[in-house]
């Protein structure tokens, strides 16, 4: 049975009409922060606890989180938006990134966990596998932390920030 393409361009607004939270993933290597926005982010499994992210293979985080095997999640809060944008930014400069945005070190990882985040998990990489131009990135939940108790998520829909009703 032979169907017609796909249209790329369709396919982004239909998968972008289910709400996603959003969130940073991070990583220190050598000394040095790196982080990525992400909204591809679920839990895997209860035994073991797994979680998953998904990383673009052109992005330069791919290279370092899966050289560092270990890693931070922060989801994010509804104020948080900017740095949303500011981690998805492509080729910004890696020295001071991190700067104005209150974090703390992962007592597991070391990885950078922010601390307006709404939870936070810290990982270490179980599996990752081949997903065309992303790899899946599992990671076995080694630290949990709820750094905002009372913080309310961001949710990115139908490619636009926005906040729980």
């Amino acid at each position: 049975m032979r169907s017609e393409p796909v249209d790329p361009e369709l396919y982004r607004q239909v998968v972008g009409r289910f709400a996603t939270g959003v969130a940073v993933v991070t990583t220190v290597v050598d000394g040095v922060d790196h982080a990525m926005t992400v909204n591809a982010f679920t839990s895997v499994s209860l035994e073991p606890l797994l979680v998953l992210f998904c990383a673009e293979k052109v992005a330069r985080f791919h290279e370092f989180v899966l050289g560092s095997e270990q890693w931070a999640v922060s989801v994010l809060s509804e104020d948080m938006h900017e740095a949303s944008t500011w981690f998805a930014t492509r080729g910004r400069d890696l020295d001071g990134q991190l700067e104005g945005w209150p974090h703390t070190r992962g007592p597991v990882t070391g990885a950078a966990v922010f601390s307006a985040a709404v939870a936070a998990l810290e990982c270490r990489t179980h599996a990752v596998h081949d997903a065309g131009d992303h790899s899946i990135v599992v990671g076995e939940v080694l630290g949990l932390d709820l750094p905002d108790p009372r913080g309310r998520p961001l949710i990115f829909y139908d490619g636009t920030y926005r906040s729980l009703a």
